[in-house]
């Protein structure tokens, strides 16, 4: 029995698309990760408040939203 030959294809180079040889939009890429980034800044920023306000850590501020839902049905 003979073993099929595997053809690899060429790996692309940083940047590229699959389908065209023009490189990613770095513009549109750094206002992305700019919004995700304040977007997780955000995030935390409302965890510590919710903890300094509850006075429970993530676990314990989750446990209490699990069971407030669990308790409206």
């Amino acid at each position: 029995m003979t073993r099929p030959a595997f053809l690899y294809e060429q790996p692309e180079r940083f940047g590229e698309s699959l389908t065209t040889s023009r490189p990613w939009n770095t513009t549109a890429l750094a206002s992305v990760e700019r919004l995700n980034g304040r977007a997780a800044m955000i995030g935390f920023t409302a965890a510590v408040v919710g903890e300094l306000i509850s006075g429970h850590g993530i676990v314990g501020q989750l446990t209490a939203v699990v069971r407030w839902y669990l308790e409206l049905g």
